[in-house]
């Protein structure tokens, strides 16, 4: 590993002055540094990774060589201060840090994220309108906009102010048959908005109670434990069998990275009967793939439960917008039959001349690519000793055994630029049990009450810079990097003691190493 060391640590310390001068070759130089990585002897033995057929078995070798845990934490990894690879945005770190392309496109590439840009970004109204090619919205939905929701490309918040435009409550009742449905009358989530004339299905509130929670050094820390109540129902009572399931948009940068994670690597990591006893089960979601109608791995959204970015989206403007794609074709959206007939009556954005739905399938493939292409900044003071210090509490508290570090991506990508990258996103992309205190007793495909996805942490250090807050997990509760660990339950319960149990300063330490990413 001589070259592919020597290169690393070249990358490394080119990316500690890049904050105060940008570097417009780092993206090459990230490339060719990981490559020249896995041109060194293989690993000695088996051949590892033997499901990643899109590797030769020295490939694969190098692959496990890289991904390897740590062994000393002195110094930053090679390759760490990218966590997208040669996709990394390493020019902006402000309120635009999440809405950079890939650092490796080209120049078609560029022209189509910026098309895909301006349709993320798009307004749309209800129809009829003389706006063509706009119009479809609703009945009824939560935003006009894309880029509404996922604020600056960046993480929702919970209501605030009568504000809950990048929230929503998901709906379901379960039936004789303990198969969870959506809701008869108001469908699969919540629109709190409607075209005019129509009524909107409610308004979601929420109050908190603050709870304290002494860690063992004596200091106090107050979780909100949330409740959450829909008023002003348009459609009569939702009864009681209801459940609902409360989540902010989820920040945009790396999907196409996480969408080129293997199948096979994901499965690797899940352990659903706890076979190592490690206390860690986690659980691969599987759901329909509306393309095919075949059974597959979800990576997407709080519970995985989708499992394409096409799909996330498509559904994104079925539910949220009310708008028809070639994967969710009613034009009404979630109105139902049963309680929202009138729905069926009104206008739709369908014109004759672009075909047979609100979102033709080009407006569709722009969103996705553009979706595809968000790129994650760079990391900051990797090499600060405070941090790497962080880094080892990071991995001795446990952490690091859902919030998996690394990956490296099929060589048979969607697209070129995301192929064959080492990534840093900090999830192993499966279900987990979170406890009680999490849990929001509503299913979603495979995934139980209980369970929720890994979230990604890279790019989670910027929230603030990007978003204006620092909410976190699926429904904003937590205030904090510190209030988010001190909620995991269930499976994540034994780091959240061990992060408990340190003294100020390695507390301090940990959260300034999450805060890095």
């Amino acid at each position: 590993m001589a070259a592919g060391g020597a290169c690393g640590r070249e990358l490394t310390r080119t990316m500690f002055t890049f904050a105060r001068r940008a570097r417009p070759g780092l993206a090459a130089l990230a490339a060719a540094c990981f490559t020249a990585t896995l041109t060194a002897p293989t690993l000695a033995g088996g051949d590892p990774m033997p499901w990643r057929t899109d590797l030769t078995p020295k490939d694969r070798g190098r692959v496990a060589k890289v991904t390897a845990a740590p062994k000393a934490f002195t110094a930053p990894e090679p390759f760490e201060p990218m966590p997208g690879g040669a996709t990394t945005n390493t020019r902006v770190f402000g309120r635009d840090a999440f809405s950079q392309f890939s650092g490796n496109l080209d120049f078609a590439g560029e022209e189509s994220f910026k098309l895909g840009n301006g349709l993320f970004r798009r307004l749309w109204v209800s129809s009829p309108s003389s706006t063509q090619a706009a119009d479809g919205l609703g009945p009824l939905y939560n935003s006009r906009a894309c880029q509404n929701c996922h604020l600056k490309d960046g993480r929702g918040h919970p209501p605030e102010g009568g504000d809950a435009e990048s929230f929503l409550m998901r709906l379901s009742v379960q039936g004789s048959d303990g198969v969870d449905r959506p809701h008869p009358v108001y469908g699969g989530q919540l629109q709190d908005l409607a075209v005019p004339g129509f009524p909107a299905e409610g308004r979601i509130s929420v109050t908190y109670e603050e709870r304290p929670v002494t860690l063992a050094d004596g200091t106090v820390v107050s979780l909100r434990a949330p409740t959450y109540a829909v008023t002003d129902l348009g459609f009569g009572p939702m009864g009681e069998e209801t459940r609902m399931s409360p989540r902010v948009a989820t920040p945009m940068i790396g999907l196409g990275l996480l969408e080129a994670v293997h199948p096979g690597d994901i499965e690797a990591l899940a352990d659903p009967d706890d076979a190592d006893g490690d206390g860690i089960s986690g659980r691969v979601n599987r759901v329909v793939d509306d393309r095919t109608g075949a059974i597959v791995l979800g990576r997407f959204g709080w519970k995985a439960g989708q499992p394409t970015i096409e799909q996330q989206s498509a559904h994104a403007f079925f539910g949220d917008m009310g708008l028809s794609t070639p994967l969710m074709t009613a034009a009404a959206g979630d109105c139902t039959r049963a309680g929202q007939p009138a729905c069926f009556d009104l206008p739709t954005g369908v014109q004759e001349r672009l075909g047979a739905f609100e979102v033709p399938q080009d407006v569709l493939d722009l969103v996705v690519f553009y979706s595809r292409n968000l790129a994650v900044p760079a990391r900051r003071e990797v090499d600060d000793p405070e941090v790497l210090r962080g880094k080892e509490l990071f991995h001795a508290s446990g952490c690091a055994a859902c919030h998996q570090p690394k990956f490296v991506t099929r060589r048979d990508a969607a697209e070129k630029e995301l192929a064959f990258q080492l990534i840093w996103p900090f999830t192993d992309l499966l279900l987990h049990d979170m406890g009680e205190g999490l849990a929001d007793d509503r299913p979603e495909a495979e995934a139980s009450g209980r369970e929720w996805r890994t979230a990604p942490l890279w790019g989670l250090g910027l929230t603030k810079a990007v978003n204006g807050h620092t909410y976190y997990l699926h429904d904003g509760r937590a205030r904090s990097v510190l209030e988010a660990i001190l909620w995991h339950g269930g499976e994540g319960e034994a780091a959240r003691d061990a992060v408990a149990g340190l003294d100020e300063a390695d507390r301090r330490a940990l959260i300034r190493y999450v805060e890095s990413l």
